[in-house]
């Protein structure tokens, strides 16, 4: 459980109707395979003790006694197992026989769950043998008192993240169904003995169902269905399981085997989302509390991590998210221009990705406006560190688009400007650097005053992160059309534009995504790039891998060095990852003052860092992230 990820299991057995002895051995044997695996919680279908078509058999008191013995004997049978286990059978409270999920841990039952709603349609007939409790109340079970009943929540006594709920089958496929409540009072991993047959279509609805409410609650779902052994009279039964953690499946089996499948659920993320969401309800008094002891151990995690969280590795939906992401950014600017009635724009062009992607972005708001192309005044302003391979793709690609070349070098300025302030030329340092961007937003400022327009924005969302931007230099605009582009996304973008464009276009645009990102600062080396981004600060992919673990879920340092040693396994090495996280928290906590004052933007993201949005913090805090 360190770090908030539990291994649990939804586990489907081959049973026999109505044989409990040879139901309750196939259970014992997937939980013990189970807890071998590590899991630390187990589900099992619907009624599995005795299997759920048993039809009228179901009021056979020998069936009845014989699914409890069963119970009983899991629960005896697996004392010295270290794993909560949720098996259905039938339940006899009075004269009422429920539909009923037992929850065992440590060789005891620790109570009974019922089933809310019982299916009384089309192939079902529930109603015929089964009563629903209205409340929670007590079952006698060889003189000793069990709770029984749907408001049940089974928490562990020493983790507190560890609260547990239960729904059985159809109670998920009705209007409210009681995870709702049982989320609300606190459960934050829900299970589901289930056991719905198969149809066509049918595992479509049932995933979409499982994925949305574990996104509805901010849970973990664990979702087992009855399988092969089952009565096919007038149904078949697939042993669908599935395993979802707030809208995202982690594990699923395939349709008509048998079997276990596991899921190493973040409950750490979970209550972290939920806190951050103030619409996220959480009453705490209607529902019965039922503790447990767990040990406390390191799950081996199974999951994995997505390296790059910005961008969807499905090539379909990438190019979908870049077709929605590039429309957003030019709406975004498409308002500003309108609501200031501007018809001129002055963007700096460097021949890089970031000023590529604001380029192709004011385009597209420029042609959404019907305004003409020669309205936006693309300037270029080579100095020491200026490859012609980057001035010649900015110029390209500005007359691909039809937009305005101003070239206006300036070098001497420079020169002038590090002479009056008495700056060695020959010092390469920050001074020399910065002296040279903070020159190019006064031309840009100046030019856009002279034309009466605005200066476009082309820094990205990883630069803010790591302060990578001259303090009112680059740094300063108008309106940034890249502020909540993460770098690792801007490639992507631009390729998208590349892909969808002319061979002129598009050449310029592959050699652009060719180039090495540099804020060429310092002469080149032998005509090349010498000074390259990433050598400094690091890889912008792990860069944006932390911002995403700290900004958008709120991880301790050490989570983030965890999960990302999964994540870029055989690409980068432990030293690696830790050298460029110190760099990332250093840099992060000592740039605030940089976002504190950025300009507007539009948000497209989960992930943004603007003040007067998602992201408020001081630009004197602590840097605790260690």
């Amino acid at each position: 459980m360190k770090d908030g990820f539990i291994k649990c299991a939804a586990a489907t057995p081959a049973v026999k109707v109505g044989d409990t002895e040879h139901n309750k051995n196939q259970i014992i044997a997937q939980i013990k395979s189970a807890a071998e695996h590590g899991a630390k919680v187990v589900v099992f279908p619907e009624l599995c003790i005795t299997a759920y078509t048993c039809g009228d058999l179901f009021l056979q008191d020998t069936l009845i006694k014989n699914a409890l013995d069963s119970a009983l004997s899991i629960a005896e049978q697996t004392s010295e197992l270290d794993i909560l286990i949720v098996a259905g059978l039938p339940l006899a409270v009075g004269s009422k026989l429920v539909n009923a999920a037992a929850v065992i841990k440590s060789g005891k039952i620790l109570g009974f769950v019922t089933k809310s709603n019982l299916p009384n349609y089309s192939e079902y007939y529930e109603v015929r043998h089964f009563n629903t409790l209205d409340e929670n109340t007590t079952v006698c079970i060889n003189g000793a008192d069990y709770p029984v009943g749907p408001n049940l929540i089974f928490c562990s006594d020493n983790i507190p993240e560890l609260k547990i709920g239960i729904e059985i089958c159809e109670d998920l496929w009705v209007t409210n169904p009681p995870s709702g409540k049982l989320a609300e009072n606190g459960a934050v991993l829900i299970l589901n003995p289930s056991a719905g047959d198969e149809v066509i279509s049918k595992s479509d609805y049932r995933r979409s169902l499982v994925a949305s409410q574990s996104a509805r609650c901010i849970c973990g779902y664990v979702y087992a269905n009855a399988g092969e052994g089952e009565s096919t009279t007038d149904m078949v039964f697939s042993g669908h399981r599935l395993i979802c953690e707030n809208g995202t499946a982690l594990s699923e089996s395939r349709l008509f085997e048998n079997g276990i499948i596991y899921g190493d659920i973040d409950l750490n993320k979970l209550m972290l989302e939920r806190r951050r969401m103030t619409t996220f309800n959480e009453f705490g008094n209607e529902c019965k509390k039922i503790y447990f002891h767990i040990e406390v151990s390191e799950t081996n995690l199974e999951r994995k991590f997505d390296a790059h969280p910005f961008v969807p590795s499905d090539e379909k939906i990438l190019r979908e998210r870049c077709e929605m992401i590039f429309t957003m950014q030019a709406n975004g600017l498409k308002k500003r221009l309108e609501h200031i009635g501007c018809k001129t724009v002055t963007i700096g062009i460097s021949g890089g990705l970031d000023s590529t992607l604001a380029l192709l972005v004011t385009e597209k708001a420029y042609n959404m406006l019907n305004l003409p192309l020669d309205g936006i005044k693309a300037i270029t302003m080579p100095c020491f560190g200026t490859t012609d391979r980057t001035l010649n793709n900015a110029k390209k690609l500005v007359e691909c688009i039809g937009a305005e070349l101003i070239e206006i070098p300036i070098n001497k300025s420079v020169l002038q400007h590090m002479s009056d302030i008495g700056a060695d030329i020959n010092n390469h340092n920050v001074t020399y650097e910065n002296a040279q961007a903070r020159e190019r937003t006064q031309v840009l400022m100046d030019y856009a005053n002279e034309r009466g327009g605005i200066v476009i924005g082309t820094g990205d969302l990883s630069e803010l992160a790591l302060g990578w931007a001259t303090y009112n230099g680059d740094h300063m605009s108008m309106y940034g059309v890249n502020c909540s582009i993460p770098k690792t996304l801007v490639r992507y973008l631009v390729k998208y534009v590349a892909d969808i464009s002319g061979t002129d276009m598009r050449r310029v645009l592959e050699d652009v995504l060719d180039t090495p990102v540099s804020p060429e600062l310092l002469p080149p080396d032998d005509g090349k790039i010498s000074q390259q981004t990433e050598d400094i600060v690091g890889p912008y992919e792990l860069h944006d891998f932390f911002l995403y673990n700290f900004v958008r879920l709120g991880f301790t340092k050490s989570k983030v060095f965890r999960i990302a040693k999964q994540a870029f396994e055989g690409e980068f090495d432990s030293d690696t990852i830790q050298k460029w996280l110190d760099v990332f928290c250093r840099r992060f906590f000592s740039n605030q003052f940089k976002r504190s004052c950025i300009p507007d933007g539009p948000k497209v993201g989960s992930v943004t860092l603007s003040p007067r949005g998602d992201w408020r913090m001081p630009s004197d805090a602590v840097m605790f992230w260690k």
